[in-house]
């Protein structure tokens, strides 16, 4: 598996399968690489032949046929250097195609918590890892086995000119393991501090009128600064080290080119190397060392690259892929919470061994004080989300059974923040359907049936361009109560069987609250499992039976009448609730 602290020694399907489809690009371009380092040695020839044989005899033809070939060569060189970085930049496309949507659908797969990636962050990284495959991080990375080619033949020019080219590599290796142990932690902590700046700007962004409304914008603009700040300075200091390392590098480089230089004049007055090997021995060394040179100056994107990486690898690891199961006919609108526990700690729980049945034609309220679990738990029955314990079947059949988005498309969910998405209103009311490649006419046929059953048909028809009007993102461009009724639409979109409703009315006016009762209405005439949410009365007079959860237990459940009567019984509730006057007036 993948080493945190070293290369990857294999990952989880399907990245090691999208690696594996890169894998014949990088090695084309290894290839080209090769062909490109020994192209890299005309230029040294040339050179040699030039002062060799060229000025001693005066040889103008020999002039011209060694420039003819040298231009054919370059020109080579210059078009494999450019193929290889084409197939470099392709090898990312790849793998951003293979992988974007298995990283998206991972991130929305699982279960939201403090130390879950958020979509952007997971798709950042897999930006990160698709520019350090193309960039010039990996060509230098391929050049650099060449690195002992040329030192040989510096050695073949003369011992004196290898060894001084083998203590200049040696020396630039050094500064090389140093950048990288010295700039490594640096540049992790600059790249946390980056994504949680980035994670706390879209949240205050996503709120932006609660901070104008509230007189926050002053206080939160300096505190997304200062996060930036942290982010920023950590980025510069690593930044810093790595180019005093870079420059010690590129000053080690050139001095040692010059010494190349001089050793080389030296030893042909000496008479042991022509002229032509002078300006050789120079060539070569610089060539043997610059691929050094380039890795340390690319570096920070390489650690980068691999931080990337072990991330997406702890996303794959902790997200297995979904197992095909067997299509399962269309359920019945039954559901069944057994034993369900879900944690919100080691110690903490937001439900506890919660139990809960919602048979076909029955509307189940859902009530109790805040922080109750209420919420929870219609997550849990809506499929949101997964209970740490216990099952939860719809229709009879373990909702692990059904896989994918089958099961979601009997289920209709209508969360407390209705969760509208940037979009058209038809987008939002069909869930996008038309992105998965259904009939245009069958959606808005759909569309304007889930509306007129939610009572928002007229209410959309006065929109400024009715069904095709423009959201932005969480629903902007409507009000909270015209939300909630698109959001209630949605809910409704091909009659599912099992309809989660959390605190459907808490934005509605009069005339709202009376289409969101007609709604129940038809869901309970045509057999359709509610499952409701709510403290205001109106809607909670509409249940056959009430459900009361308190720190995340189950307290009271039966006939709503019987349960209403037994909230306000004095020996049932020795202080009086506000759950217990509206639950009493509904009865």
């Amino acid at each position: 598996m993948f080493r945190r602290d070293g290369p990857v020694q294999g990952a989880p399907e399907p990245l090691a399968g999208a690696l594996r489809a890169c894998k014949r690009h990088l090695l084309t371009a290894g290839v080209f690489s090769a062909l490109v380092n020994v192209l890299y040695l005309a230029p040294t020839l040339y050179m040699m032949q030039v002062y060799d044989r060229v000025i001693p005899t005066g040889g103008e033809m020999t002039l011209v046929f060694l420039t003819v070939v040298i231009v054919f060569a370059l020109g080579t060189l210059a078009g494999l250097d450019a193929m290889r970085s084409r197939l470099l930049i392709r090898a990312g496309l790849r793998l951003d195609r293979l992988l974007a949507g298995e990283v998206l659908g991972r991130v929305m797969a699982r279960r939201m918590g403090p130390g879950a990636p958020r979509a952007g962050q997971a798709m950042r990284d897999l930006d990160a890892c698709r520019q350090v495959l193309s960039g010039p991080g990996v060509l230098a990375l391929m050049d650099t086995p060449w690195t002992p080619i040329y030192l040989l033949l510096c050695f073949f020019l003369h011992p004196l000119l290898g060894a001084l080219t083998l203590v200049g590599g040696a020396l630039l290796l050094t500064l090389a393991v140093l950048n990288e142990r010295g700039t490594k932690s640096k540049l992790q902590a600059a790249g946390q501090a980056a994504a949680a700046a980035y994670a706390a700007q879209e949240a205050v962004g996503a709120s932006a009128d609660v901070v104008r409304a509230l007189g926050m914008r002053q206080a939160m603009v300096g505190r997304q600064l200062a996060e930036r700040q942290n982010a920023t300075t950590l980025q510069a200091g690593a930044q810093f080290l790595g180019g005093q390392y870079s420059g010690a590098i590129k000053f080690l480089r050139l001095t040692l080119q010059s010494l190349a230089l001089g050793a080389g004049a030296y030893l042909a007055v000496e008479g042991q190397i022509s002229g032509g090997a002078v300006m050789a021995a120079s060539v070569l060394l610089s060539r043997a060392l610059q691929p050094v040179e380039q890795v340390v100056g690319a570096w920070a994107g390489i650690v980068q690259g691999r931080a990337a990486l072990r991330t997406l690898v702890e996303l794959f690891e902790q997200s297995p892929p979904e197992v095909r199961a067997t299509a399962l006919p269309a359920p019945k609108g039954l559901l069944q919470v057994e034993s369900v526990t879900v944690r919100a700690g080691a110690e903490q729980f937001l439900l506890k061994n919660v139990a809960l049945a919602v048979r076909p034609g029955e509307i189940v309220g859902l009530v109790g004080p805040s922080g109750a679990g209420k919420t929870t738990l219609a997550r849990i029955a809506a499929g949101a989300l997964s209970p740490d314990h216990g099952v939860v079947r719809v229709g009879g059949a373990d909702v692990k059974d059904w896989g994918g988005d089958r099961l979601a498309a009997h289920v209709g969910y209508l969360p407390q923040d209705s969760a509208l998405f940037a979009g058209t209103v038809r987008d939002n009311i069909s869930r996008f359907a038309g992105w998965t490649g259904a009939e245009a006419a069958t959606i808005d046929a759909d569309v304007v049936a889930a509306a007129m059953a939610a009572g928002a048909h007229e209410m959309i028809l006065r929109l400024p361009q009715g069904y095709d009007t423009a959201l932005g993102p969480a629903g902007r461009g409507l009000s909270g109560g015209q939300a909630q009724r698109v959001a209630l639409a949605r809910a409704l979109f091909r009659d599912p069987v099992l309809v989660v409703l959390d605190e459907p009315n808490s934005n509605l006016d009069g005339e709202g609250e009376a289409a969101l009762l007609n709604a129940m209405r038809q869901l309970k005439a045509r057999g359709a499992a509610v499952l409701i949410v709510a403290h205001r009365t109106g809607v909670l007079a509409m249940a056959d039976r009430l459900v009361v959860l308190r720190d995340g237990v189950v307290e009271m459940s039966g006939p709503r009448a019987e349960v209403t009567a037994r909230l306000a019984a004095p020996e049932a509730t020795p202080a009086p609730r506000p759950e217990t006057k509206r639950l009493k007036a509904a009865s």
